[in-house]
Order: structure tokens, then sequence, then C-alpha cells
């Protein structure tokens, strides 16, 4: 019997605890997000969120992001969350929780990021979220629109592109599991074998197209002042109206087909992907759809989209011409034609009733501009769409975030993968092309200038030791390649430099796509210049420092698996984000480590790339995997000539000659050397017998 007690008490203690989950600190956390709770339940058991109540009402929900996403960010672990939703879908506010995105907690510190998730608050899943990832000054809402544009946080994209869709996704997890309105209709799509040929007035009068236009008197009214108060809108003539939109949903054949004739129909669903869904949207009239400074490729700012209370993302794809050009019968003209993307975090459900708001900002001077919104109610005819059976949320379908980041950046990625390209085609080649010194010196120091100011400066392409022990922990926790496509850069180059790893070892990175490294080559050049002693270290020296970057390499990188956090701390052995990442903007301490590395650079041939660089060591390591030993030796290499090893800044050819590919940068000068008839002493030495065979025998023939 006692011991039924025991083993009941037990399990109360137990219960107790479960239920005591929520922790005063969190609590408090909460409350700041819900300043009028008076009761905050225990997160529930058949879904991961807090309740909030004032007395009996319910405020909203609060609930961490982690259990509802698990997005990685960038340092490969997910930013973790708090998030407070309320009853109609408003943000209350974000909190963070925990992160290990080392931009911020190293480099802009943790402000910028917090400024960030500020933004949310008083904000509505129905409106549409856009992150500026230029930095730039459209942040807020636009008056009377559903369009909220955040500033992003310049050099942290990618980490703030992550938290955006987090706390999206997440919230409408929430609000479709828990709140009024939210719910989504059966799913539907367009019928493929729907289609006849119609004109375009057989489109309009079967309502394939929707035409929609309002007149000057409703504007004037909706304003509260007649046009003629705005003397930069033309007013419209008698019987024209002041905007006329038409629109369909290209998907359909009906629609598609009809419009842009079969050859363009087939062409836009080819390039736009089978996964898009199209609306075309035509106006005339004094005032369009897009406002004049309208961006091709980007959301409009005139147009917005709501559908189930949610709003909805309408990208310009931009891809009239050619084939794709509207060719409808008896077509009338237009100011304005647009195909556009629709989608966003809540999903389009083409068959579903939708709103359009066209966002009507007209300026009295100035200073003063009135606004207001015109809904444009969407219907299509169901006949042109089927149910779908089955449907997956749209944050499970939609495209990971990587692959916006992808098409944002492709001319980066294009211009890297170029450069890659010729960098690889000189380095095969390089036994021919040796034999014209100017030719190489000229191009290695072309590549270092592309290097560091494109590759580094601008599209921030500098690989660090914490990419090792990130994909390390990756590996470790379950590996995702999705974190480390986040970046298309640091992808590319990560590829690249690991499969020439195994083909020139790892001075190809280091001698000639790290942006440090290239950044340490122009300061010891610039010592050279300005005459400072360069100074040689001793070669039992020597050889005891370049040892000294491996135990630095493992201290981190077990670190990481005790402490990520204190791993990004100790990595800042590494100049890297002081010095290309945040272009030495930074609190002192970082700024004169990385300026004292290069002013010793100046007097020791690249010395942190020697001694101290823990990335250098661990490319090294799977360096001595390579293949080939493209570097060519003779007989009298270091017996007895030292011309090339006394040539080697980095001192990577040992005094027997032999070239020790753990250090050597790949930098081709000793390659040089050997193919110059007037600086080998092996080339000289051969010339010197030609040339007295010669004079034997044109002596012998006199």
């Amino acid at each position: 019997m006692a011991g039924r007690i025991v083993l009941l008490l037990a399990c109360l203690f137990l219960l107790s605890s479960a239920r005591a989950e929520l922790s005063e600190s969190k609590r408090a956390m909460i409350q700041e997000l819900f300043p009028k709770a008076t009761v905050i339940d225990d997160k529930l058991s058949d879904f991961p969120v807090y309740p909030v109540y004032q007395l009996q009402e319910l405020l909203g929900y609060a609930y961490e992001s982690a259990d509802l996403s698990r997005l990685q960010g960038f340092a490969g672990k997910p930013i973790q969350l708090l998030v407070g939703l309320d009853a109609r879908g408003r943000f209350t506010g974000v909190r963070v929780l925990d992160h290990h995105e080392p931009v911020f907690l190293h480099g802009l510190g943790e402000q910028p990021l917090f400024d960030f998730v500020d933004q949310y608050t008083g904000r509505s899943l129905r409106e549409q979220i856009l992150v500026d990832t230029s930095n730039s000054s459209r942040s807020s809402k636009d008056p009377d629109g559903n369009v909220v544009h955040f500033d992003g946080v310049s050099r942290a994209t990618v980490s703030v592109l992550i938290v955006n869709d987090t706390v999206l996704s997440s919230a409408l997890k929430v609000a479709r599991a828990k709140l009024e309105g939210f719910s989504q209709a059966t799913p539907t799509r367009a019928r493929p074998d729907f289609f006849e040929p119609l004109s375009w007035q057989e489109l309009i009068d079967r309502g394939y197209l929707s035409h929609w236009q309002v007149a000057k008197d409703t504007v004037e009214q909706a304003l509260g002042r007649p046009l003629s108060d705005y003397p930069g809108t033309p007013e419209p003539r008698p019987g024209e109206p002041f905007t006329e939109l038409f629109y369909g949903y290209v998907n359909s054949p009906m629609v598609g087909r009809n419009l842009l004739g079969q050859e363009g129909y087939a062409q836009l669903r080819e390039k736009a992907g089978d996964d898009a869904k199209i609306l075309v949207v035509m106006s005339r009239g004094r005032f369009t759809h897009l406002s004049e400074d309208f961006v091709p490729a980007s959301a409009p700012d005139r147009l917005g989209m709501v559908q189930n209370n949610l709003s909805l993302e309408l990208r310009d794809l931009n891809m009239f011409g050619g084939s794709i050009q509207l060719q409808a019968d008896s077509m009338p003209e237009f100011a304005q034609q647009t195909l556009f993307r629709v989608g966003g975090n809540a999903g389009f459900n083409p068959g579903a009733a939708a709103t359009l708001r066209l966002n009507v900002e007209l300026a009295r001077n100035h200073l003063m501009v009135d606004r207001t919104t015109l809904d444009v109610p969407v219907a299509f005819p169901e006949k042109l769409f089927e149910t779908v059976e089955v449907a997956p949320l749209p944050e499970q379908t939609r495209a990971p975030v990587w692959v916006g980041l992808w098409k944002e950046r492709w001319w980066q990625i294009s211009l890297l993968v170029s450069g890659l390209a010729v960098l690889t085609v000189f380095f095969a080649k390089q036994r021919t092309l040796s034999r014209y010194p100017a030719l190489v010196h000229r191009f290695r120091w072309g590549f270092l200038f592309f290097t560091l100011f494109f590759i580094g400066f601008y599209a921030q392409g500098q690989l660090s030791v914490v990419n090792i022990y990130t994909l390390f922990l990756a590996i470790w926790d379950g590996f995702s390649l999705d974190v480390f496509l986040l970046d298309p850069i640091l992808f590319i180059l990560w590829t690249y430099t690991f499969i020439t790893l195994f083909i020139w070892g790892r001075g190809l990175f280091c001698g000639w796509l790290c942006p440090f490294g290239a950044l340490q080559e122009m300061a010891a050049w610039l010592g050279e210049k300005l005459r400072f002693p360069q100074a040689k270290v001793p070669e039992r020296w020597h050889r005891r420092l370049i040892l000294l970057k491996y135990p630095i390499l493992l201290g981190l990188v077990g670190t990481a698996f005790y402490s990520l956090t204190l791993a990004e701390q100790l990595a800042e052995v590494e100049p890297f984000k002081t010095g290309i990442t945040l272009f030495f903007v930074r609190y002192w301490p970082f700024v004169a480590y990385a300026v004292g590395l290069l002013l010793v650079g100046m007097f020791i041939h690249k010395f942190y790339c020697r001694y101290l660089c823990p990335l250098g060591a661990g490319l090294a390591v799977l360096g001595r995997l390579r293949l080939f030993s493209w570097l060519d030796r003779v007989e009298l290499c270091g017996s007895p000539c030292q011309h090339c090893k006394n040539e080697c800044g980095i001192n990577a050819i040992r005094k027997d000659g032999r070239i020790d590919y753990d250090e050597c940068i790949q930098c081709l000068e000793c390659v040089v050397i050997l193919n110059a008839e007037d600086q080998c002493v092996d080339k000289r030495l051969q010339n010197r017998k030609r040339e007295r065979q010669a004079s034997i025998l044109a002596t012998d023939a006199g």
C-alpha cells in the first residue's frame, strides 16, 4: 500500500512539473507581448501555443517558432523566436529567444536584429510583408494598402529573410489552426483540357476575363474632394472612366491560349514553371495599375491582392516579349499590361473568391497627399477549375528561401562562375602560360583585385572556419543542404574549393580566392614599395610556427560541439569578419587586430596566412588528398640552386628543393622562374653547354 502511495505521489509530481513548463521568465515575456493579459495558460497539448486571456476574453496566442518551424539559420541552427498573435491575426510582438547568427553575435551586434523583429508589432497576417534587402528607406505600411516594406539589415540579408519566413509561416499555421476566418477553401486548379477558340469580347461575355471600372465621381467621393484639386492628375474626359481593369487567370488554357496564342502560352508556362500561378492584369484610363516609377520584376505598390483575409504576393514576371504577347482577336489597346505571379506564404486558390486592391494616391501639392483604396472583386467561373484531391499547405509546397536568393543574385552568380571558369583554364594551362611572365603577373594581380573587391567586399564571399564547424554540426544534428544554399556565393566558392583541393591542393583558394589573403598580398606589395625591411623568419622557427594553426583549428571545431556561441567568439582569431564583411567598421579592438595583422604582413609576407589561419589549416589537411603535383622540379632544384626558395614569399619551398604543398599558395612564381631562360640555373647551364658545343663544332668546321 505504501508503495502505491509513493507511486501516486511521484505521478502527481511529474504531472505538476509537466504543467509548469511555462517558466517565469517566459511568462514575463508573454506578458510584454500582451500587456492586458490576466491569464496565460500553459502550452496546449494538441497544438504548441500558449492561450492568453483578459479575464474570459481570448486575446490571442503566444508560441515559440521552434515548435512550428525548423528552418535553419545561417549558422546551421534555427533562430528561436517568441511570437504573439492576437485573435484577429495581428502580431503583438516578436522576441528573440536564441540564435547563433555570427553577423549579429560578433559583428553588427544584436540590436539590428532586435530592431528588425520590432517591425512586426501591429502588423497583420492580412498584409503582404516584404523585406527590402537593399536597406532602403521604404519601410512601414503603404497607407490604405496591404503591402508592408520592412527595412532589411545590410550584410545580414540571409538572416533577416530567414526570420521573416519563420515568423510568417509559423504564424500562418497558428492562424489556420486556432483563429476564425483563416481556414482554407477547397483547393482548385485550372482544368488543362478546357479550351475553345474565343475572341476578346467572347472571353469578356462569358466571364473568363473580368472587367471592372470606376467612374470619376466614385473616386472623388472616396477622396472627399474633386480631382481638379490634384494638379498632377489629368481628369477623365466625359464618359471616360477614371480607371478600367481587365484581369484573368492565365493558367487556364481558356484564358491563356486565347490571350497569348498556343506558342506564347506554352513558352510562358515553360519559363514560369508548372507551379507558378499567373494573373494577367491590363488597365487603361487616367489611373493605371502600375506607377510611373514601377521597377519590372518587382511587387507593385498600387496593386495588392487579398484572399481569405490573407494578403497575397503579386510579383511581375517581366516576360512580355517575343512570342509572349497579348494577341486575342478584337482586343482593345491598353496603357499597361502585366503578368503577375501570385503566391506568398498564404498561397493562392484560383477557384475561390479574392479581392484586388487598387491603392489610389494623389498629391495635392508637394506636402499633402490623399489616399484611398478601391476593392476589385475577383471571382472566375467555376467551369475553369477542378478540385485538387491532395493539397498540402502552401508552406510545405512553396519554393525554399534559397531559391529566391539565387534568383535575386543571378548576375553575381554568373560573374563569379565566369571568373572561376577563367581561373580553371589558367591553372590547367599553367605550364604553357608560365613561359610569359608578364602575362602571369598581370593576370594574378587582376584576379586578386577581382577577389578582393567583387568576391569579398561586394558579394561577401569570404569563406570562414565557421563554415567548417557549421558543416560538422549539420552532419551531427541531421544534414540539410538548404542551409548551405542560403548564400549562393559561399556555396559556389565552397563547392569549387572542395573540388579543386583534390586537383591542385589548398593553394588555389588561399592564393587566389581568399579576399583577406588578397588584401595581405597587397599589403605586402605596399610594404616593399615603401621599402620596409622584409623580415625572413629563420627556417627552424618557420617550421615550428606553421604548425600553430592546426591546434587553433582543432580547438575551434572541438569547442563548437561544446558551445557554438563560444566557438563563434573564438573564431574572431579570423580577421575576415572585421576586414571584409564589416569593412573595418567595428569596435576598435577588432579593427586594431585586423589592421595589426596587415601591418605585420608588410614586414613578414602573409604572416597571418602562414602561421595563424585555421581555415588554411583545414584546407591543407584535405589538400593532402590531391591527385597531382603540378609544380615541376628539376635535378638542380635545392642542390645547389636556391633561387626559387629565395623568391618564395611564403617560404613553401624546402632547402632540398621540395615544395611543401600544405603551405604553397600556388602563386606560380617558381613555375615562371623554372621556365625563364635567364633565371633558372638549370636552364642557364644547359644554354652554356649548348653554346660550348656550338663553339667546338664551329672550330672543327673551320
